[in-house]
């Protein structure tokens, strides 16, 4: 695909629609790119087919620090069908209709709070997706899991629809929510925010990559650790590996070295309290 145009390291925010599964769109655009950085791309976080809203995808070097940008706290809207049971917590399960309805308002749980994932996620059990091993009427038996929900709230209510508002630690399971609230799933489910980007934000996956508004990876790297400027020597020294005293270092926890706007690496302290680049960027 020589007539595709050079897209940086970064992000792409997508809305993802509904029917399209993350790695769906995650192919389209690795398709996109054609080229090197087509073996480069990934997402920060599944969204379930049925879901639409924000995917981050990463392109290139970007998707060095997938594992810390999953960690960021997520946001999302949901409208809910009480007095009945599904057996995936959404539309795509078998539906029994109990009449049975959570108080109204109410009691939404917030805080750090213990949740069973719903067998048909994307959980692996002894290296199988759960979701798998349910469609093949196995008894998955998922393991608790504590979850930090920030924000639960009540947005509207009529007859059996509820919709909900939800902020949420990475990790936590909208349809669990849901589902323990009494008798109800999710009708939809829209992922409105990662951290501090939001879906207001994000393209459409059919925006060819011309039209694409790129997070350059300094930007990314800012979100989720402290950033560290370095001259010029400890970027050479970083890029190769080497430790070295730094005393900007932050005493704990990674951070990125920067020189000149550009990442070299991400590092960490050693006990000894030299610097030790850990992810590089040059390379």
């Amino acid at each position: 695909m020589s007539d595709v145009p050079s897209v940086p390291d970064g992000a792409v925010l997508i809305d993802k629609p509904a029917g399209a599964s993350s790695h769906d769109i995650v192919h389209r655009i690795r398709r996109q790119l054609g080229g090197r950085k087509a073996r480069r791309v990934g997402h920060t976080g599944t969204l379930d087919p049925f879901a639409t809203g924000l995917l981050i995808v990463l392109i290139g070097r970007a998707t060095r620090i997938q594992q810390h940008l999953m960690g960021l706290d997520k946001s999302y809207e949901t409208l809910a069908r009480l007095g009945a049971r599904s057996t995936t917590g959404d539309t795509e399960g078998e539906v029994t209709v109990t009449g049975a309805f959570p108080a109204d308002p109410p009691d939404l749980p917030t805080g750090l709070i213990r949740q069973r994932p719903p067998a048909y996620s994307a959980v692996k059990i002894d290296g199988q997706r759960a979701y798998a091993r349910a469609r093949r009427g196995e008894d998955v038996e998922m393991p608790e899991r504590e979850v930090t929900v920030h924000r639960f709230e009540q947005l509207s209510r009529d007859d059996d629809r509820a919709r909900y508002a939800i902020e949420c630690s990475s990790g936590t399971y909208v349809r669990s929510l849901i589902g323990d609230l009494g008798d109800g799933y999710c009708l939809e489910l829209r992922r409105t925010a990662i951290g501090p980007f939001t879906v207001e934000q994000a393209q459409s996956p059919e925006d060819p990559p011309d039209a694409w508004r790129i997070v350059p990876l300094l930007d990314l790297l800012r979100v989720v650790m402290p950033i560290v400027p370095i001259g010029a020597e400890i970027a050479r020294r970083a890029t190769h590996g080497q430790r070295f005293a730094l005393d900007a270092a932050p005493a704990t926890g990674t951070f990125a070295l920067v020189h000149d706007d550009e990442p070299i690496a991400i590092a960490e302290r050693e006990p000894d309290g030299r610097t030790h680049p850990v992810v590089g960027f040059r390379t």
